[in-house]
């Protein structure tokens, strides 16, 4: 790992000044050696009581060589004595500087995880040497002889001297071979062999002093950030670390079992309560991942073109898909491209907006690095204590937690979400679907979720008692807003298999819940509820659960909302095929000016789907539906546009659109009536009749 990241990692936790990084030009003199006396004394004070996990040794003798600088910098001060030749003042800037990246090295050793410390042990002990090697060139250099500095301090920098040229690189053999006690259990999972109970105390317990689950949470959340923001440029690989984790996780729950760990259970109280406003803001369409529906970190560009955040789609390619999300088109490869242009807009969006990016952005996320042997092995072994416990426990603080860890193991992997559902995790998270504790319910559905990603595991779900009747009451009154908006997102998972979509839409209550998210849900709700009752809209015998539950009102209603109104008419696209549907969503007020507002400002693919309603609408939905469409102020300038801009679908479409059209004006300019453009107000009160008439407007229809 390079240096870089050591400042990197340790500017996300305590930024240091400028001055870290940038000798003090402005700065001579006695204001120079005050501020070197000061910052040398606040480095030994500051680290003078600390108990180093590691590095002890390096970090005691490089306090010590620190101390005799303060000695050093004191002494001038106060004797106002230090010379003004060039060669002094540039040994001092470079103290400045050195003093600074010891005091960084320092907090880095006191700071860091001690399961970090022990993977990079060679490298820091490195890091530790080349400071020293730089008080030795720095030393052979200043100019003693030109400060007036009393014999004592003259014999202790002398001392210092000779004792930095004959230091040496030292790597305590201890913390060698705890180290390579860690890989000893790396290589064992690799080999298919789990690693004895007492070796595992021995090392966690006793030799790295882990007292309880808080000191392994820690430990795991440490090196899963270095994955995250050092991904690529690691040592051991991402990869390595990934079974490093796997292991820390099974040693966990083995050694301590289901304790409370330090997380706060309560809803914090800034969480939406159900039913509760809340104030959000309205990301731009551009910077929402197709697949997530969620603001993208990380967007990469696939072989067709498109955008996803990296997640999604590495999630989608790892579940075997071969074709564009979006688009349908066939992936020429599977490799990815970072759209950096695309992030710093995101960025500078997330800045202007007050989008806290590190909290909304980091929290919770995948770590994307492919698992080893030994991470599968080790966590499966980690899940067989958390199903049993989920089977067998009686706590439920403890369920939570089992709860918990399947959910964030469910996260990543395939390999993860078959083992977990192998190994019976799905009977007993739907018994925790019906808890009364908001966190248990929370984390069982939104595993349920993580596990129905698997194609296989939608069977197990499916095939299980009670369980989709379960997710639909969590969907109707979940006693969390997550819990809600991801047993949305659990249907819109099961729904992708098409003979689950009819049973799934008659189930009691599900459309009319998925309705209502979708009117009154957050931006996060109404999406996995869009996206639910799109996908239950593909299957024909849905129809009439869809207009019974009240999801064809609210479609039409989500048509006025830019996250969701894509979705929406889509949706309505395929429900306006069949007469039923057509016949509902023509009596909808707005369905008409909705579909139209879509033509006019939407996304390629949601023109296409608006323009698709409205032909549908003028062959199925009746004379009166038809009326609405054709008598349409603005449509044949919309149709215009969309027949030279639009898609080879929506041109398609729009085409077949303005042939209606045609074939209706010529009809009505036949029998003396007016341009299909025209508004016709009928007033048959006290038998007056009136009719307002307007130019006839013709479109050429190109050929397709």
């Amino acid at each position: 790992m390079a240096t870089a990241a050591i400042f990197s990692s340790l500017r996300r936790r305590r930024s240091p000044s400028l001055e870290a990084f940038l000798a003090p030009f402005d700065l001579s003199g006695i204001a120079l050696v005050k501020t070197l006396a000061s910052i040398s004394s606040e480095v030994v004070s500051s680290f003078a009581a600390t108990r180093f996990s590691f590095q002890r040794r390096n970090a005691r003798a490089l306090l010590r060589k620190i101390e005799i600088f303060v000695v050093l910098f004191e002494f001038l001060a106060e004797t106002r004595s230090p010379s003004s030749s060039t060669t002094a003042l540039l040994c001092l800037k470079e103290f400045y500087l050195l003093i600074y990246r010891s005091k960084i090295l320092l907090e880095y050793v006191a700071q860091s995880s001690k399961l970090w410390l022990l993977l990079q042990n060679p490298s820091i002990s490195g890091y530790f040497h080349d400071l020293n090697q730089e008080i030795s060139t720095l030393l052979d250099v200043f100019p003693v002889n030109e400060l007036n500095l009393s014999d004592d301090i003259r014999e202790h920098i002398k001392l210092l001297q000779n004792q930095s040229l004959k230091s040496r690189l030292y790597i305590d053999n201890n913390d060698e071979s705890l180290r390579e006690t860690f890989y000893s259990f790396l290589e064992s999972f690799e080999n298919g062999e789990i690693p004895s109970p007492t070796a595992l105390k021995t090392f966690f317990v006793e030799r790295l002093a882990f007292k309880d689950s808080n000191s392994y949470r820690n430990e795991i959340e440490f090196l899963e950030e270095q994955i995250v923001n050092h991904d690529g440029d690691l040592e051991p690989a991402s990869s390595v670390i990934n079974g490093f984790v796997a292991i820390a996780r099974y040693s966990r729950f083995l050694l301590f079992g289901f304790e409370e760990d330090g997380v706060e259970w309560r809803i914090e109280n800034n969480h939406p309560k159900v039913g509760e406003d809340t104030i959000v803001t309205s990301v731009p369409k551009d910077f929402v991942c197709p697949i997530s529906l969620d603001l993208m970190t990380d967007p990469v560009i696939v072989s067709t073109g498109q955008t996803y955040d990296r997640t999604s789609i590495a999630r989608w390619i790892e579940e075997g898909h071969c074709t564009c999300p979006k688009t349908g088109q066939t992936l020429m490869d599977s490799r990815i491209v970072p759209n950096r242009a695309l992030k710093n807009l995101i960025v500078q969006w997330c800045t202007a907006s007050g989008v806290a990016i590190e909290s909304e952005f980091v929290t919770d996320s995948v770590v994307s690095a492919l698992p080893t042997k030994a991470a599968v092995e080790a966590n499966k072994a980690t899940v067989s204590i958390l199903v049993k416990f989920l089977a067998d426990g009686s706590s439920e603080a403890g369920q939570t937690i089992a709860a918990r860890e399947i959910r964030l193991l469910a996260k990543t992997g395939k390999d993860n979400r078959s083992f977990i559902a192998e190994a019976g995790a799905i009977p007993h998270l739907r018994r925790l679907l019906k808890s009364e504790n908001a966190i248990a319910q929370e984390n069982s559905v939104t595993a349920m979720l993580n596990l129905s990603i698997y194609e296989k595991n939608k069977s197990l779900i499916m095939e299980e008692d009670d369980c989709l009747e379960c997710i639909v009451n969590v969907l109707v009154s979940g006693l969390t807003v997550e819990a809600q908006e991801n047993a949305a997102a659990t249907l819109f998972s099961l729904s992708a298999v098409h003979e689950y979509k009819k049973r799934i839409a008659f189930t009691d209550h599900c459309v009319e819940a998925l309705s209502s998210l979708l009117r009154n849900g957050t931006p996060r709700g109404k999406k996995d509820a869009v996206t639910a009752l799109y996908n239950l809209s593909t299957h024909p015998d849905n129809c009439g659960r869809m207009i019974e539950g009240g999801g064809v009102t609210s479609l039409v209603g989500a048509l006025k909302n830019d996250v969701v109104s894509e979705e929406a008419a889509g949706a309505l696209a395929l429900l306006v095929r069949q007469s039923l549907g057509a016949e509902a969503i023509g009596r909808e007020e707005g369905a008409v000016t909705g579909l139209m507002g879509m033509m006019r400002c939407g996304t390629a693919r949601g023109k296409e789907n608006a323009v698709a309603a409205l032909l549908e609408l003028c062959r199925s939905g009746g004379a009166a539906a038809a009326e609405k469409v054709l008598r349409a102020p603005a449509i044949a300038g919309l149709l215009q546009t969309l027949l030279f801009t639009g898609t080879k679908r929506a041109r398609r479409k729009a085409a077949s659109l303005a042939r209606v059209f045609q074939r209706r004006e010529h009809a009505a300019m036949r029998s003396g009536g007016y341009g299909f453009v025209g508004n016709v107000n009928e007033n048959r009160d006290g038998g007056n009749f009136t009719t307002d008439v307007s130019v006839p407007m013709s479109i050429s229809v190109p050929v397709l």
